[in-house]
């Protein structure tokens, strides 16, 4: 089988402020790479199994042992179902029981199902991902590296079969401030208005947005999660992007999803944008070690502190009778 893809010639020259000039190139699959993982849509959800997996994701959720009940809590079952399954998951050797305590904990069985990605890349490990995500979107999708000088490096990238796709290639390096990972990027830096125009001036944009545009939009990916440029680093595109971070609070990956323009619809893109944003905090999560929902909690956070700061600047509200 073979698909269309279009090919901008010098997508760098893009970053840089050109334009880009493509034709039409005919792949194989064999081409593309590959990776994708099936999307099953007669999915049956297993209880017992799903229970499972969110007893483990309890126990590791927690620096020390724990027990029964709170797992129970924890995991959204019942403390019968629980115990049952822990009894269980003990007898396997993935978890272990301390008698005396009562309570729970991930033990060294558990690295006996992780013996095939321990040593590997980190981008390997997230490639399934990123192809389930482009898959369900039918769009490319990205995955840049920080590196030092605020610029990003393309890693990897996964795209669905059959579609019209723009051509990045591996290793293209672009500013990390600019587009929609660097959105999500200036977002997450949080720097001082002066430092970050200062930055800001130095991108090279298709067709760049105003500072204070630019400013704003910052501040809604702290707030959602994700972030758009449209057609503003990169005439003819538009994307959508998240960010994956560690435990220590630094970013690693940016993710983006890159359509051509006129190929999704908005409600498209803002779907797309959501998915990544739920993957990349899944990520952050799996991978880097930050405890669940912490990344949720701290867009809502920023979210009321926004609008506390609303009020404020806006002054009391009168009241009225009658």
């Amino acid at each position: 089988m073979a698909v269309l893809k279009t090919d901008f010639a010098n997508v760098l020259a893009v970053s840089a402020g050109g334009h880009y000039e493509g034709g039409m190139e005919l792949l194989t699959d064999s081409q593309l790479g590959g990776g994708l993982r099936e999307v099953d849509n007669d999915y049956k959800r297993v209880g017992a199994v799903a229970n499972a997996i969110s007893i483990l994701r309890s126990l590791a959720q927690h620096s020390r042992p724990i027990g029964v009940a709170s797992v129970a809590r924890e995991a959204g079952i019942s403390v019968s179902t629980c115990f049952n399954i822990l009894r269980t998951l003990t007898h396997e050797r993935v978890i272990s029981f301390d008698p005396e305590a009562k309570t729970y904990e991930i033990s060294a069985g558990i690295l006996e199902l992780s013996l095939p990605i321990l040593g590997a890349n980190q981008a390997d490990i997230i490639r399934p991902e990123l192809g389930r995500v482009a898959e369900t979107h039918k769009t490319l999708i990205c995955l840049w590296h920080f590196v030092k000088g605020y610029r990003i490096v393309l890693v990897n990238k996964v795209t669905a079969p059959r579609i019209v796709h723009v051509e990045i290639p591996p290793g293209a390096r672009l500013p990390s401030l600019g587009g929609a990972v660097g959105r999500c990027y200036a977002a997450h830096l949080n720097l001082d208005n002066q430092s970050l125009r200062s930055e800001f001036e130095r991108i090279r944009w298709h067709s760049p947005p105003s500072f204070e545009q630019y400013l704003n939009e910052v501040e809604m990916a702290r707030h959602d999660g994700f972030a758009f440029d449209s057609g503003e680093l990169f005439g003819g595109l538009d994307i959508a992007a998240a960010l994956v971070v560690d435990n220590a609070g630094n970013a690693r990956f940016g993710i983006s999803g890159i359509a051509i323009v006129g190929t999704k619809s908005k409600h498209e893109m803002q779907s797309l944008a959501g998915d990544l944003r739920d993957t990349a905090d899944w990520i952050s999560e799996i991978l880097f070690g930050v405890p669940s929902g912490t990344m949720r909690n701290q867009r809502k956070a920023s979210r009321l502190a926004s609008a506390a700061g609303a009020r404020a600047a806006n002054g009391p509200v009168a009241r009225h009778r009658g």
